[in-house]
C-alpha cells in the first residue's frame, strides 16, 4: 500500500525559513547511519582503497545527493548501502539494523533499467513481492497501485522493449517502491536519458518524494541535478573516497526545473564545483598514460590530412 505523508508539514519551505526547515529535519529519526566505512579491492596483489573512513547520517524523509569526481566511490557507497557489496570495516545501519545484505528495507534503482525482458511491466513490478512470499493476487494489487502512481497503468501488459527510456525507468522505480523500502538508493538513474526526458523524470521524482514516506540517496555526477533535487549534498573526494563536505541546499521547496537559472541556485552550484575540482581536477588514473594513436589506415596520397 502506498504510504503517503502530508506534503505541507514535511517538504514545503519558504524563503527565509530554511534555517527552521533544517532544524526540523535534524529532529527527525536517523534512518541511515554510516560510521567509519572503508572499502578496498585487490588490484594486482595490492589493496586499492575506494572509500576511506566515510561517516554520515541521513534523516527520515530526507533527499540526499552524493556527488564527486570520477573514481570517488559514489556507486560503491550506494551498492554497500543497498547490501549488494560487502565491506571490510566500518558500519552501515539502516532503520536501526546493520546492513549485511540485500533487504526489502532498501530499494535500488540503477542507470541501466535492469528489467526482466521476458516479463510484462506488471510482472516486473510484482516480482519483488512474490519473492518476498506474498500471494500473486496481493502482489498484483500492489503492482497496479504503484503503476498508477508512476503513470503507467495502461502499459501494464507491455514488455520492456515496447517502452521508452523514461517509461522503463518509471517501471524500475515502481519495482523498487512496491516493497515499501525505508531508503531508496538511486545510482545515476537518469544518466542515459535525453535532456527533456531527464527533466520530466526529475520533476516526477520530486513529486513522488514529496508525497511518499521515503528517504532517497541519489548518486549523480550532475551538479545541476544535485542542487535541484536535494536537501543536502554529500561531496566525496577521490583517491581514496572520503567525505569532503556535506552541504545544505537552502532553496525553497517545492522546486521546479526553471530554478536552475536562479542566482542562488547558480551561486550554490559554483560553490560545489569549486569544492569538487579544488585544488585541481582529479584525473582518472586510466587517463594518465594515454598512448599516441598510430595510423591504422594508409594515407591517400591525393588527399591532405590534418
Amino acid at each position: 500500500m502506498v504510504s503517503s505523508v502530508p506534503t505541507d508539514s514535511v517538504h514545503t519551505t519558504h524563503s527565509g525559513a530554511t534555517d527552521d526547515y533544517f532544524k526540523a529535519l535534524y529532529q527527525r529519526d536517523v534512518v541511515l547511519q554510516v560510521d567509519q566505512l572503508t572499502q578496498s579491492f585487490d588490484q594486482g596483489g595490492s589493496q586499492k582503497v575506494i572509500l576511506k573512513d566515510v561517516s554520515l547520517k541521513i534523516y527520515e524523509r530526507e533527499f540526499v545527493c552524493v556527488i564527486g569526481p570520477s573514481g570517488c566511490g559514489k556507486s560503491t557507497l550506494g551498492r554497500i548501502v543497498a547490501g549488494l557489496d560487502a565491506y571490510p570495516s566500518g558500519e552501515v545501519i539502516v532503520d536501526k539494523e546493520k546492513v549485511k545484505g540485500p533487504s526489502a528495507s532498501r530499494g535500488m534503482v540503477f542507470q541501466g533499467y535492469t528489467l526482466f525482458p521476458w516479463k510484462t511491466v506488471k510482472e516486473n513490478v510484482m516480482f519483488g513481492p512474490i519473492m518476498g512470499g506474498r500471494s500473486k493476487s496481493s502482489a498484483e494489487r500492489s503492482a497496479r497501485e504503484w503503476l498508477d502512481v508512476v503513470g503507467l497503468t495502461k502499459y501494464e501488459n507491455h514488455y520492456p522493449h515496447q517502452l521508452s527510456g523514461g517509461m522503463k525507468q518509471r517501471v524500475a522505480i515502481a519495482r523498487a517502491l512496491v516493497n515499501e523500502p525505508k531508503v531508496l538508493i538511486m545510482d545515476e538513474p537518469f544518466g542515459a536519458l535525453d535532456p527533456y526526458t531527464r527533466q520530466k523524470m526529475q520533476k516526477h521524482l520530486l513529486d513522488l518524494w514529496r508525497n511518499i514516506d521515503i528517504t532517497i540517496v541519489f548518486i549523480t555526477h550532475d551538479m545541476d541535478e544535485a542542487v535541484l533535487l536535494s536537501d543536502r549534498i554529500v561531496v566525496l573526494k577521490a583517491n581514496p573516497g572520503e567525505v569532503q563536505e556535506i552541504i545544505e541546499v537552502p532553496l525553497a521547496r517545492p522546486r521546479s526545473p526553471d530554478i536552475v537559472t536562479d542566482s542562488h541556485f547558480l551561486q550554490l552550484k559554483a560553490r560545489i564545483n569549486s569544492i569538487v575540482h579544488n585544488p585541481q581536477p582529479v584525473i582518472d588514473p586510466a587517463l594518465t598514460d594515454m598512448p599516441d594513436v598510430p595510423r591504422m589506415t594508409p594515407l591517400d596520397k591525393h588527399k591532405s590530412v590534418t
